[in-house]
């Protein structure tokens, strides 16, 4: 697959495709970790990635963690470190002489993503279209729609994009790069978040549409309330893969904690979903990936 390499999933944003074609930077070589008494779970996260985490607990994956926690009996505790470069070697990875590691779990990584031990996954989701109600293009209602809008209307879109996605590629295949207002993935601002590209640009009319990770269209779509923001779950067609499985990751080494880790996700999948779709992610089964060469 596609995601992320050395930032995790460039703050798991547009980067889900890039990630195997650049490679593995640092992977975790922890072979030989064994399980020890846990006192707390112990949570690698980034302070500002909404909708995945912050500082406050209130993304989707503190959720997460609170609802395991609770089922462990143990507090839950945070190691935060900004999801850029080196972020599973300064978080997971990480451990001084003579102490022990600072977390103990990534509450979402790509299937595939071959830093960390990666569980089964625990949810599928695609990227969106973003697009404002009331600008010509409300019968918009899958990307087929959205090519085949007015030409002289598409023509025009300015198209936000992070570099070196699959947003990226599916421009480029539909001969509309020119479109394409493109975003960096990694950004050394510890202020930028993934969805400045729609609560700010996409709301104010500096861009037209913008196509992102599934869990970033649906959460910031619901912030913004004028103009009211559609999220179009897009298709994996032969070229470009739009839709990717997301799983938790430990240590490799660390078998009986990453069964454990597989056991909550299977005891809880109803639960599991229901946070996810209280934060409005785009949820897809195999169906999205039917048309992938």
């Amino acid at each position: 697959m596609s995601h992320l390499t050395s930032a995790r999933h460039f703050r798991r944003l547009a980067g889900i495709a890039a990630a195997l074609a650049i490679g593995c930077l640092g992977c975790v070589v922890g072979a030989g970790a064994q399980d020890l008494e846990r006192k707390a779970l112990r949570v690698c996260q980034d302070p500002n990635n909404l909708p995945f985490s912050n500082t406050a607990a209130e993304g989707i994956e503190n959720r997460l963690a609170d609802l395991f926690g609770k089922q462990l009996g143990l507090p839950v505790t945070y190691y935060t470190y900004p999801e850029r470069f080196a972020f599973v070697r300064n978080t997971l990875k990480y451990k001084l002489p003579g102490d022990d590691y600072p977390c103990d779990i990534m509450m979402g990584v790509p299937v595939g993503f071959d830093q960390v031990s990666v569980t089964k996954p625990y949810y599928r989701s695609t990227y969106a279209l973003v697009i404002p109600q009331g600008h010509g293009m409300d019968a918009v209602h899958s990307g087929d729609d959205f090519l085949h809008l007015d030409p002289a209307l598409l023509g025009r879109l300015r198209i936000g994009i992070y570099d070196r996605s699959p947003a990226s590629a599916w421009l480029v295949k539909h001969g509309l790069v020119d479109r394409g207002v493109p975003y960096h993935i990694l950004n050394a601002d510890p202020a930028q978040y993934p969805g400045q590209i729609i609560e700010n640009d996409l709301a104010s009319g500096k861009i037209d549409v913008a196509i992102v990770w599934g869990p970033i269209a649906g959460f910031f779509a619901k912030r913004v309330k004028s103009p009211q923001l559609a999220v179009i779950a897009l298709h994996s067609e032969p070229g470009v893969r739009f839709d990717y499985p997301m799983a938790m990751g430990v240590r490799y080494g660390e078998k009986e904690w990453k069964a454990q880790v597989e056991q909550f996700i299977d005891g809880n999948r109803a639960a599991i979903e229901a946070i996810l779709k209280d934060y409005g992610v785009p949820l897809v089964d195999e169906s999205y990936a039917s048309t992938r060469p």
